[in-house]
């Protein structure tokens, strides 16, 4: 019988302590009930228990989301939990999930020291706006992200099929998965995925509508349901730190011909964010024949920092956005943070001051008042410019992947050291 290794236990406890910690701050917050869970999650819950649990599925209807979600609330009623209990323990055990993702992605990226990958899972369970999600909102972010950026890191072991997979989850559970979209097509263009394995993200979302089609639910309202989403709101933001906080009126004079041009120029925004992308990387480094699309220079931490990217931008140009669509931005900027963090260790700080601060603007009545959106806009702006300068240089002086008849300069998994 052999004894662990001193080091072997260091990394048991430090495992053990985190997951403690992050349970013990979420599970001061479950007796709250937000106004999010009032007036949406709790009545879903007692339609689903109401009607005969995923009998209920058969017209979903009842709530503006789609049915992979309502699929966890419907198990939820068969349970001997409470609703408020059930739905943030859904939620909660997905934020642990999505540490463990951060904690490989990391230890790809940085193999030295090992305390960067526990230090990576260990900050994004406990960033405040993870906490909060989870814990005291009851929201579903986490259970959308969590297969985004495990999607991520199947794209870092080169499984383009499984990557895809996941996002398909990610976009059946939440529509804001497409702000990873962008990142996905620079791969796409570059030959890093190949065009075929985007199938599996409308085979894994149509698969997912399968059961809820089979209690009855109309196919054709199944297919919709994103389609409607998109006209409930009319603001030009509605609690995020998006540009638009610049230009929102507390009146309620936004027209629709504004959120039209916004969505527009975001468009155009990101295309040229793509196009310049793809350029780069595509160019080969100075003095190097050009290498076609075949990723050359994309290494395994420029992929992480163009998906922050696509992240945080995407966000922060288009109108009508919510507080809480910067949640994957906030996950990424952390874990990007650790891939290079003497050049990105405050990036991370500014987005969760401008996405926390909103939080609190969103839930609390008394401090609202206190809370000025153009500030939050500009420390997440500042955020996503040296976001963009770090990743454009990462881009740049990526060494060029080998030819066919040269040798290779540099593993494509292999990490460099953090430079100042």
């Amino acid at each position: 019988m052999t004894t662990q290794t001193p080091d072997r236990t260091v990394r048991a406890l430090t495992v053990y302590t985190l997951v403690a910690t992050a349970l013990a701050a979420r599970i001061v917050l479950l007796p709250e009930e937000s106004g999010d869970y009032l007036t949406f999650l709790d009545p879903w819950y007692r339609h689903l228990a109401s009607h005969g649990g995923f009998g209920a599925l058969a017209d979903p209807g009842f709530s503006d989301y789609n049915v992979p979600y309502l699929y966890l609330l419907a198990g939820l009623t068969y349970l001997p939990v409470s609703a408020l209990a059930g739905i943030k323990w859904i939620s909660i055990l997905c934020d642990l999930a999505m540490a463990y993702y951060a904690f490989r992605i990391v230890a790809r990226l940085r193999p030295a020291p090992s305390w960067a990958a526990f230090g990576a899972a260990g900050v994004v369970l406990l960033l405040p706006t993870v906490v909060a999600n989870s814990g005291w909102w009851g929201q579903c972010d986490g259970v959308y992200a969590v297969f985004l950026v495990g999607g991520i890191h199947h794209l870092l072991r080169r499984r383009p099929w499984w990557a895809c997979a996941f996002f398909g989850i990610a976009l059946a559970v939440k529509f804001q998965a497409v702000f990873l979209f962008p990142f996905l097509l620079v791969l796409v263009v570059l030959g890093r995925v190949p065009w075929r394995s985007l199938l599996a993200i409308p085979a894994v979302y149509l698969a997912l509508d399968v059961p809820a089609f089979l209690f009855g639910a109309d196919p054709w309202r199944l297919l919709t349901v994103y389609a409607r989403q998109t006209g409930t709101y009319h603001q030009l933001s509605v609690n995020a730190p998006s540009v638009y906080a610049f230009a929102s009126m507390p009146d309620g004079t936004d027209t629709d011909a504004v959120r039209t041009a916004g969505v527009l120029v975001a468009g155009t925004l990101v295309a040229l964010l793509i196009g310049l992308t793809v350029w780069t990387l595509r160019r080969g480094r100075p003095g190097t024949a050009d290498t076609g699309p075949t990723g050359a220079g994309l290494t395994d931490r420029g992929i992480v920092l163009t998906a922050a990217c696509s992240a945080l931008v995407v966000p922060y140009v288009l109108p009508s956005m919510h507080e809480r669509y910067f949640y994957v931005a906030e996950v990424l900027t952390a874990v990007a943070a650790f891939a290079l963090p003497r050049r990105l260790w405050y990036v991370p700080l500014l987005v969760q001051l401008a996405s926390f601060g909103s939080y609190v603007k969103c839930n609390s009545a008394t401090l609202a008042a206190y809370m000025p959106m153009p500030a939050f806009a500009t420390l997440m702006l500042l955020a996503t410019m040296a976001l963009l300068r770090t990743t454009a240089r990462e881009l740049r002086d990526a060494p060029a992947a080998p030819t066919a008849t040269g040798p290779r300069l540099v593993s494509p998994t292999a990490a460099e050291p953090a430079r100042t």
